[in-house]
C-alpha cells in the first residue's frame, strides 16, 4: 500500500487545485465558489519521483451533523483518521480565520501527524498570512502556489519523512489477455439524481465511504473506490466502483458546476468496463435513462440496468415487463441489456449484480478465432444473401475480428458503401446472438478492396 496523505481546510483555500497539481491531472472539480467538492476523492501522485495515494476532502464546516456540511465534515474527519499524514492547508491571502483556528485545534488533538501548508502565497500579498501562519501550532507553514506550482521542493521536504518508503509499488498497466479475468472490474454506477448510486456503493462497501442524503444532486466529483467481491465460490475478486453525480436533462443544467459533474461522469463511463444504469423504480423508465443508456452504448461500453428501491414497488411484475418492454424499444440497436432487480437499502440483489457485471464484462472482452467467426460468416451469408441494387451483387469476402473490449469486426468485400444499414445490422445481431456476444456494445467497420484501375 502506497502512503496516504489527506488534505484538509476550510472551503475555497484551494485543495482541490492542490490535488490536481499532484495527481498531475485535472481529476477534481474546481470553482472559484465555495464547497464544491463534496466525497472524498483519492489519486496517485507523485512528487519529485516519490508516490503516495493524495486525498481531497470536502472543506471543513461547523455545522450540524445531520445537515449537508455536517456530513460532508465527518466524510474529511474519516479520511483523516486512515491517512499516514494530514496536509492542512489555509489561504495566505485571506490570512488565518476562526475556521481555521478551529480545524488546527481538531488536527491537534488527533493521532495524525500534520503539516501546514500557505497557500496562495506567491508574490507578496501572502507574506502575511503565512508568518500569521505560525500562530496555529502546528510547526513552520510551507509557503506554497497549488496554482502556478510554486514551492514544491519545500512541500516536498516537509511530507518526505511520512511518504518516503523503501517498498516500490508495481505500476498498475492494462491487463494481458491472460489475466484480464483477474483484474479489478471497473464498474461505473450511473443514472439520474437521487436513484441511489452512493447509497448502493456504500451498501456493497459495508460503509459510509460516499455522502448520501435526501437532497437531489449531492455526488459532483466521480470517485473510484477499490473493493473485493466475494463470488459464489468463496473467491476475492477486485472491483473498482465508481459513482457518478447525478445527470439531468441537459435542458434542465443551468449551473455551472453541475455541467462540469455531468461531464466528469461521462468520462467516468469512458474509463469503466461495465456501467450500471441504475433507475429509480418508483418512477419508473423516462426519456433521460434512455439518453442515458444511448451514451454508455455509443462509447462502446457494455450496460447492465438495476431497478433500485425494488422493495419498496407494489405490483413488481408488470412494472418490470413494462421496463423491459420500453428498453427494447427505446435500445432497438442493443437488444436484451440485463435488467436487475436490486435494494441499495437491503442490500438484496447486489450479489447478483455483481456477478452478472462481471460475466457481461467476460462477453465484452472475448474474442473469436477467425476459424469460427468465417464458419459462422458462411451460414449467415447462405441464409440471407447480400442484396444487388441495380442488378449487381455486393461481394462480401470474408471478416476478422481486430479488438476487443468493445467487440469491433472488420469486413471486408466490394461495393460495401451500397451495402444497406438492415443488412448489417443483421450481420450484427448473428454475431451478438450465435457468437456468445450477448447484449454488449458490437462495432462493424466495412472496408472495401482497393480498384486498381480507378485512377487509369
Amino acid at each position: 500500500m502506497l502512503p496516504t496523505v489527506a488534505i484538509v481546510g476550510r472551503p475555497n483555500v484551494g485543495k482541490s487545485t492542490l490535488f490536481n497539481r499532484l495527481v498531475g491531472k485535472k481529476l477534481a472539480l474546481v470553482d472559484d465558489q465555495p464547497g464544491v467538492t463534496r466525497d472524498r476523492r483519492e489519486g496517485q501522485a507523485n512528487l519529485l519521483g516519490v508516490d503516495f495515494t493524495i486525498i481531497d476532502t470536502a472543506g471543513y464546516e461547523d455545522e450540524d451533523p445531520q445537515t449537508l456540511p455536517g456530513r460532508m465534515r465527518m466524510q474529511t474527519q474519516a479520511a483523516v483518521e486512515n491517512a499516514d499524514v494530514a496536509l492542512f492547508v489555509v489561504d495566505a491571502r485571506a490570512g488565518i480565520t476562526p475556521l481555521d483556528e478551529e480545524i488546527a485545534r481538531w488536527l491537534r488533538e488527533g493521532d495524525a501527524p500534520v503539516v501546514l501548508m500557505a497557500n496562495k502565497a506567491e508574490g507578496k500579498a501572502g507574506d502575511d498570512g503565512v508568518m500569521e501562519a505560525f500562530s496555529l501550532g502546528l510547526g513552520d507553514p510551507v509557503p506554497f502556489s497549488a496554482e502556478h506550482g510554486q514551492g514544491l521542493a519545500d512541500l516536498f521536504q516537509a511530507l518526505l519523512p511520512y511518504i518516503d518508503r523503501e517498498e516500490e509499488e508495481e505500476e498498475e498497466g492494462e491487463p494481458d489477455e491472460a489475466d484480464f479475468e483477474s483484474a479489478p472490474l471497473k464498474l461505473a454506477i450511473v443514472g439520474r439524481p437521487n436513484a441511489g448510486k452512493s447509497t448502493l456503493i456504500n451498501r456493497l462497501l459495508g460503509e459510509n465511504r460516499l455522502l448520501t442524503g435526501p437532497e437531489a444532486g449531492i455526488t459532483r466529483d466521480s470517485i473510484a473506490v477499490d473493493w473485493q467481491w466475494t463470488d459464489p465460490d468463496g473467491n476475492e475478486r477486485p472491483v473498482r466502483l465508481i459513482d457518478t453525480a447525478g445527470m439531468r436533462k441537459r435542458a434542465k443544467v443551468q449551473d455551472k458546476l453541475e455541467k462540469l459533474a455531468v461531464s466528469d461522469g461521462l468520462n467516468a463511463v469512458n474509463f469503466a468496463e461495465v456501467v450500471v444504469l441504475l433507475l429509480d423504480s418508483t418512477r419508473g423508465l423516462e426519456a433521460q435513462d434512455l439518453r442515458i443508456a444511448d451514451k454508455v452504448i455509443e462509447e462502446g461500453r457494455a450496460l447492465v440496468v438495476a431497478l433500485n428501491k425494488w422493495d419498496t414497488v407494489e405490483n413488481g411484475s408488470a412494472l418490470y415487463q413494462g421496463i423491459k418492454q420500453a428498453l427494447s424499444d427505446g435500445l432497438a440497436q442493443i437488444r436484451g441489456v440485463p435488467i436487475m432487480t436490486v435494494s441499495a437499502a437491503t442490500g438484496k440483489g447486489l450479489d447478483d449484480l455483481i456477478r452478472v457485471a462481471f460475466e457481461t464484462r467476460t462477453a465484452w472482452s472475448q474474442r473469436v478465432s477467425t476459424g469460427i467467426l468465417n464458419r459462422w460468416f458462411e451460414r449467415a451469408l447462405e441464409a440471407n444473401p447480400p442484396p444487388a441494387p441495380g442488378g449487381k451483387r455486393i461481394k462480401l469476402r470474408y471478416i476478422t475480428q481486430n479488438k476487443t473490449r468493445p467487440p469491433t469486426f472488420v469486413l471486408f468485400g466490394t461495393r460495401l458503401d451500397e451495402l444497406p444499414e438492415s443488412y448489417r445490422r443483421y450481420l450484427v445481431n448473428g454475431i451478438r446472438k450465435e457468437l456468445g456476444f450477448g447484449a454488449v456494445p458490437v462495432r462493424l467497420t466495412l472496408r472495401s478492396a482497393k480498384n486498381p484501375y480507378a485512377t487509369k
